[in-house]
């Protein structure tokens, strides 16, 4: 068996000017759309590499792009504020947007119905009704640009982070701010859900990664420092670890109790995404017009698999701190936090 456990999968020119955004399909893990300053958005299918569909219809550059649930729609943000939601089985524009003085930086589709999210440069956060084609909600709070926003699994709340170092939780239903979690002392870049339970991760400037348990409010722990800001972040989708990328590492975390379980020297750059598809993690990252995907092999990581000894052959992608060889983990509930119940809710009652 090859002791590899990150390799560069595939390097192609994404669009002709600069690349400005990336994000994969999260559902497959498979599908990748890229947005550049030529206003256009481009759609990919990994492991082919050619270009499978060419979005276009935005008048400034395009500054962020989010798959919906199933794969079917995309939406992008432009420079100037504006959204364009396409349906890609059509592959023609579905909505067109505006509300936002300043280019969007997350975006977000509820999990139910047809509502979608949006953060931007103007720190505001928005909540839009595709079928009436409006804003309906604008939260406010934040003081400084907004990074990454996400929908809870149970569609109750909206969670935002701001590079004013907050994280926001925002009651759908009464549509205002339920809580707000101060611990980073950084801009916050990435936040994620627990697929599961009543957990939040939040991923900063301060090269930590914070967790924050939902139904207490309070800070669970706090990752080791990595030795870079966190770029992305993803959970486990049995829920027992997280995966916390920077330029050139990828560690693996868990949080009760604190444990960095593998460091992975990856050397990914600007990774824009990660997604896990089957016993993979693929990271995307992009520089000038080129997108690299990279890959993970989770069979040789902590705690899902072995790593294999440090070689000469493979020595630029084992761990930088080598763990301790163990077994998979099973993480045993905690008894003192909820699951999340997934149901049809609306966005606003």
């Amino acid at each position: 068996m090859s002791s590899r456990r990150s390799w560069k999968h595939q390097e192609f020119v994404a669009h002709g000017s600069k690349v400005t955004c990336a994000a994969l399909g999260k559902k497959s893990g498979r599908v990748l759309a890229t947005g550049g300053e030529d206003m256009k958005v481009n759609m990919w299918s990994v492991d082919k590499p050619n270009c499978i569909m060419s979005l276009s219809g935005h008048q400034t550059p395009i500054a962020c792009v989010r798959f919906g649930p199933n794969e079917d729609l995309v939406v992008a943000g432009s420079q100037s504020g504006s959204l364009k939601v396409w349906d890609l089985n059509q592959a023609k524009i579905v909505r067109t947007l505006t509300g936002h003085k300043a280019a969007v930086k997350s975006l977000d589709f509820f999990p139910y119905g047809e509502y979608l999210a949006s953060a931007a440069v103007d720190s505001l956060v928005k909540l839009w009704d595709l079928r009436r084609k409006g804003c309906i909600m604008t939260y406010q709070g934040h003081s400084g640009p907004v990074n990454s926003l996400k929908f809870s699994p149970d569609a109750r709340w909206l969670v935002s982070a701001s590079d004013d170092t907050t994280v926001r939780l925002w009651d759908l239903s009464a549509g205002k701010e339920l809580r707000q979690f101060s611990g980073h002392y950084g801009p916050v870049n990435q936040i994620e859900y627990h697929p599961s339970e009543y957990l939040l991760a939040s991923g900063s400037n301060d090269r930590t990664v914070n967790f924050w348990d939902l139904e207490k409010f309070a800070l669970v722990s706090a990752s080791e420092a990595a030795t870079a800001q966190v770029r992305a972040i993803l959970f486990h989708p049995d829920g027992e670890v997280l995966f916390s990328a920077t330029q050139d590492y990828l560690h693996v975390f868990s949080w009760e109790p604190s444990r960095t379980h593998d460091t992975l020297v990856v050397g990914w750059g600007k990774v824009a995404d990660i997604a896990i598809s089957q016993d993979e993690l693929l990271g995307i990252s992009y520089q000038q017009g080129s997108v690299q995907v990279h890959v993970v092999d989770l069979k040789q990581v902590a705690p899902f698999g072995v790593p294999p000894p440090p070689t000469r052959g493979n020595a630029s992608n084992v761990a930088a701190v080598s763990p301790e060889p163990q077994r998979p983990i099973r993480r045993p509930p905690t008894g003192t936090r909820r699951n999340f119940v997934r149901s049809a809710s609306t966005a606003t009652k």
